[in-house]
Order: structure tokens, then C-alpha cells, then sequence
């Protein structure tokens, strides 16, 4: 049974997320602030997080922040509000995955199971596995049906992010901001280039590579392990 951690000053919205969690199976823990998040992950461990940013006492992100000096939990940040900057700052000091108010408590559940399965699979495997493709994240190597090919480190860092984001639509924007870093100047031509060269890199499954048109691009690819 996977353990969450729910953190909301609103009790109805603690109640409606642990409803469906509890439905889904998972053992749930509530924190009406971040200060009692804090508090409570120093006690116990989590497979993830779902956090409000604003919050008394302390907000969402200052206590992903602490949490995240002592624990790796991944974190999906809830916002009232859709402003760009909250998402692009949360995405820069390391959350999973962001979701705004009013939202469907079915699509929050498909979230969490999304980043559960990707963290479980890196930390006992050290390792991405799809089919002949392996990508070693300790080492820094891929392998392509056994072959170690020759990648730049941006190349990899990319594979790296889209994989783990396995079927998730990833904006230009995004990959942007995750891989090269918010203070990057590039534009889309760049992710664009690096794109191309991935999947000459990995030619035979270059496929697992889809455009998704008038978006970006996302990773279409069957994991040999969970």
C-alpha cells in the first residue's frame, strides 16, 4: 500500500482527496499547513506528496523546500491560482507535478500513480528500461539493444526528463526550463535540435520519441520493469 501525504488549510478539499486516495487504495496522512508537513515527514515517510502553496504558517513551497533538505518525496503542488510563475518556479526548485484549482479529483489520481510508478522504478532500479533501450542513471550511459551509444549530457539529461515523464505531453517551454534551466536564453529551436539528435542516438527507437503537435513532444515507450 503506497502512503501519501496530503497538506491543504482547506478541510474539504483534504476530505475529497482522501476519499478518492483511500478508494484507490493508498494510506493517507493530512496536514492542514505546511509547518505541520514538515513536521509530520520528520516523523514518517511518504511515496508522495500533495501540497497546497498557499497556506498559513508556511506555504507550499517553503516547506517542500525543508522537507526536501532531509527526504526525497516527490511532490504534486496544488494552486488556486494558474499563473505562470508559480508553475515555472515550482518546476525550477524541483516538484512533479502541478495542478490548479478547481481540479478533477480522477486526473489528480492518474497524476499520483504517474509519479509513484516513475520514482519506485528509479530508485530500485537505478535505471530506465524500454525493451532494448536502458538508460543507466548512475552512470550516465545508454544502451541501445546492448550497445552503449555516445550522447552530449544535455541529450541525456533530456532522455533522462521525458522518460521519467513517460506518456506525459511535454510543452517546448517545459523541457526548456527542466533541462536547460530557467535563466536559459534558447527558444524552441533549441529543444527542437536536441530532439533530432536523440533520436538519431537511438535510432532503432526513435519512435518512442512522438511530436505532440501544437505542444512539444512526450515518450510513447512499454517499461520492461516496474
Amino acid at each position: 500500500m503506497y502512503k501519501i501525504l496530503v497538506v491543504d488549510d482547506e478541510v474539504k478539499i483534504r476530505e475529497v482527496i482522501r476519499t478518492y486516495a483511500e478508494f484507490e487504495g493508498y494510506d493517507v496522512v493530512e496536514a492542514a499547513d505546511g509547518m505541520e508537513a514538515v513536521e509530520i515527514c520528520q516523523r514518517e515517510d511518504f511515496d508522495v506528496i500533495v501540497m497546497d502553496i498557499m497556506m498559513p504558517r508556511l506555504d507550499g513551497f517553503s516547506a517542500y523546500k525543508e522537507i526536501k533538505k532531509d527526504k526525497d518525496i516527490p511532490v504534486l503542488m496544488l494552486s488556486a491560482r494558474g499563473e505562470e510563475y508559480d508553475k515555472l518556479y515550482g518546476f525550477e526548485i524541483g516538484i512533479d507535478d502541478y495542478v490548479v484549482k478547481p481540479f478533477s479529483p480522477k486526473e489528480l489520481m492518474a497524476r499520483l500513480a504517474v509519479i509513484i510508478k516513475r520514482h519506485k522504478h528509479v530508485r530500485e532500479n537505478h535505471s530506465l528500461e524500454f525493451e532494448g533501450l536502458s538508460i543507466d542513471l548512475d552512470g550516465r550511459e545508454v544502451y541501445v539493444d546492448g550497445k552503449a551509444v555516445e550522447m552530449t549530457p544535455k541529450e541525456f539529461d533530456l532522455l533522462v526528463f521525458i522518460a521519467e515523464n513517460e506518456n506525459i505531453a511535454l510543452s517546448r517551454e517545459k523541457l526548456l526550463n527542466k533541462v536547460w534551466g530557467y535563466d536559459f536564453y534558447g527558444d524552441d529551436r533549441t529543444v527542437d535540435t536536441h530532439i533530432k539528435m536523440l533520436r538519431n542516438s537511438i535510432e532503432p527507437y526513435r519512435d518512442y520519441i512522438v511530436t505532440v503537435r501544437g505542444v512539444g513532444y512526450k515518450f510513447v515507450g512499454e517499461s520492461g520493469t516496474e
